[in-house]
């Protein structure tokens, strides 16, 4: 560091008064905000060299845990949920940790019993959590009793959020205007919240609505207000000071190597926007400098391969037309690219406002987003002029029949009517407390997984991911061998990555000759390692010394680390050679993870009667037998991913 900027670093902070009102900020780094950028893939051993730093700012909060790190962290890094939660709390001390709490859906995709609910608050708990930002994708608060019951019994703070969603182009209209969120508000005040959050989770929230909006809310409300807003259409910033200008006690910010795209706004430009203001945060961006120094440095190489670079912009304007999260619209573009329809994507974008309409009107957040988004791809895919909604998915079908609550506005009739016929649970929907009809689930739990989950916090990982859970158990306890695509890389490793990849470009990773032959028939290929790289060489032999063509880089071997793939860090089991049974075959429709067949071999079969779950962007579609028959020529087991057009099964 220079002279001159150590000077111009003591003159920030030597005329400086403490703040009135100084603005409190909780910092999403290590969550949300890699949860944005590179699908949630950030390790525990890459937080810990900036814990105890982010422990000193003076943050009101970090956001350390919930939202989709549970699922993504024993589904594809192998590493325990629970542990990650111990071990920061042994490096970052004082500054309290806040996780996202999906309500009654906990950290999956639908609504667990009571029981379930209860166990996991409990444990997040003693295991160091502190503040549960909780929220239903529906708003609706009754998913809210069994856990904020929990939650206040702990002694724990009790967040509760507003999903803030629009119909409009801005506040109002007849379903989200103001007065809708003033009841919500309203609401929890009424259930005991110590803060309430206004949730924007895509990014849609301008900055004279938030302004007018907390200006109403502090109007009624005493508790802190907190705004979460992404960053994806831009406004946020904007947003954020607006809001501070009317009086909100507590905003969300990232890093900044974590930030903007369609993660968070910034701290640092915040904090020296503020500076010398009533609202000054009071933090030494110093220590910020130094924290960005190691993430840029020493975390974010290890994580470019999952970063999206193929857009200039850091912002996506088309959110405010579409109003697509940007974690749900990445998912949406995966999806479609494995199933080679990604020239569909604009179909899909029309066809999006439809199915959210027919479907309520739901907030598009975590499940909802995704229960929206997938039905919606199946809809462009699967759907004909002369009938929509070929093929619903059973998240779909337990929105219709209540399971995860009351929409803000009814569900389409015809949909409802289409998506409950032959629906196990009966074909009227329900109007109580969607847990109501749950059945207790831990025994039932405990008794199919066995010794395999030695504690509670084994038992609540594979109650709530029974396949993927149940997978990662058997990892953590040796039953079976860690596949490379979950082993974390090294700076070395993404070095020599680097350095083969310039090498390549600039065409000196191997001498050409200067005319190179054909290749024959009998061309050959071979594996060849070198340290820990792996090439595949063709080599054919002629009699005269072999032509070797320009080698490619192909996935490493177990002994050495890999980096997972950037959309799908399992790698999809290929479609089988045709089984010996004759018959019709059955295709997946989609890429995917097997979650259970519903028959086996030797089963009857009639057309429509459903043969087995597959699981597509954490969504379960069950497919149904084309034609009447006997089941044969089953080749994957439940856990398996396929590729689009893989044979699951032979009916004859």
């Amino acid at each position: 560091m220079s002279d001159n900027v150590v000077m111009t670093a003591m003159n920030y902070d030597s005329d400086r008064p403490p703040a009135s009102n100084p603005v409190k900020i909780m910092d999403l780094s290590l969550r949300d905000g890699h949860q944005c950028l590179f699908a949630t893939r950030g390790r525990t051993e890459d937080m810990i060299p900036v814990a105890e730093l982010l422990d000193e700012v003076g943050f009101w909060a970090l956001e350390t845990w919930g939202g989709a790190t549970f699922d993504t962290m024993h589904r594809f890094l192998n590493e325990d949920p629970w542990e990650r939660l111990r071990t920061l709390k042994r490096y970052a001390k004082k500054t309290p940790f806040s996780m996202l709490l999906r309500a009654q859906n906990l950290v999956g995709y639908r609504n667990y019993a009571d029981d379930v609910a209860v166990a996991f608050v409990d444990r997040a708990a003693e295991n160091g959590m502190d503040i549960f930002r909780t929220f239903d994708a529906l708003n609706d608060y009754r998913n809210f009793e069994t856990v904020v019951k929990q939650i206040k019994k702990s002694g724990k703070h009790f967040q509760g959020c507003m999903c803030y969603t629009l119909t409009e182009p801005r506040l109002g209209g007849e379903v989200y205007n103001l007065d809708y969120y003033i009841g919500k508000a309203k609401e929890l005040v009424d259930m005991g919240a110590d803060s309430i959050c206004i949730k924007d989770m895509a990014g849609m929230s301008a900055p004279y609505d938030i302004y007018a909006m907390v200006k109403a809310l502090k109007a009624v409300v005493t508790i802190p207000i907190h705004l979460h807003s992404h960053f994806t259409s831009g406004m946020a910033p904007m947003t954020q000071l607006k809001a501070i200008e009317a009086g909100i006690d507590i905003v969300d910010t990232c890093m900044t190597p974590y930030a903007y795209r369609s993660s968070h706004p910034a701290v640092e430009p915040l904090v020296m926007s503020l500076l010398g203001t009533n609202r000054d945060t009071g933090f030494d961006i110093r220590k910020l400098a130094e924290i960005n120094e190691i993430l840029e440095r020493d975390v974010m190489p290890k994580y470019k391969h999952l970063l999206d670079d193929s857009k200039v912009s850091i912002i996506d304007i088309n959110v405010l037309l579409h109003q697509t999260p940007g974690g749900m619209l990445s998912n949406l573009v995966n999806q479609l690219r494995e199933m080679d329809s990604l020239h569909r994507i604009n179909d899909v974008y029309k066809e999006l406002p439809r199915v959210r309409r027919d479907l309520g009107q739901i907030p598009l957040v975590t499940p909802t987003s995704q229960i929206v988004g997938v039905q919606t791809v199946n809809n462009v895919l699967h759907d004909t002029p002369d009938e929509r909604y070929k093929m619903i998915t059973g998240q779909v079908k337990d929105l219709c029949y209540g399971l995860y609550g009351k929409t803000a506005v009814p569900i389409d009739t015809e949909v409802q009517k289409k998506a409950l016929k032959g629906y196990p649970r009966g074909e009227t929907p329900i109007t109580c407390r969607p847990a109501e009809v749950l059945e207790p689930e831990l025994e039932k739990a405990k008794a199919e997984i066995g010794d395999l989950a030695v504690d509670m916090d084994d038992l609540l990982i594979y109650t709530q991911f029974p396949v993927t859970g149940k997978k990662f158990l058997e990892w953590k306890y040796g039953r079976s061998e860690v596949p490379a695509s979950v082993k974390p890389i090294t700076m070395e490793f993404v070095k020599k990555q680097d350095a083969l990849v310039k090498k390549a470009l600039a065409g000196e990773l191997v001498e050409r000759k200067s005319e190179t032959p054909a290749k024959s028939e009998r061309v050959r290929t071979f594996n060849v390692f070198l340290d820990n790289e792996y090439f595949s060489v063709e080599v054919d032999p002629t009699g005269e010394s072999p032509v070797i063509s320009a080698p490619r880089m192909v996935a490493a071997p177990a002994s050495a680390p890999a980096a997972a793939p950037k959309a799908a860090p399992a790698a999809a089991a290929p479609p089988p050679a045709a089984p010996e049974a004759h018959g019709t075959r059955m295709l997946a429709p989609m890429p995917g993870m097997i979650i259970k067949y519903l028959k086996n071999v030797g089963d009857a079969v009639t057309k429509g009667e459903a043969v087995l779950v597959l699981e597509a962007m954490k969504m379960e579609n069950a497919l149904v037998a084309p034609c009447d028959g006997v089941v044969k020529g089953i080749k994957f087991k439940s856990g398996d991913t396929v590729a689009k057009g893989a044979v699951l099964c032979v009916i004859e």
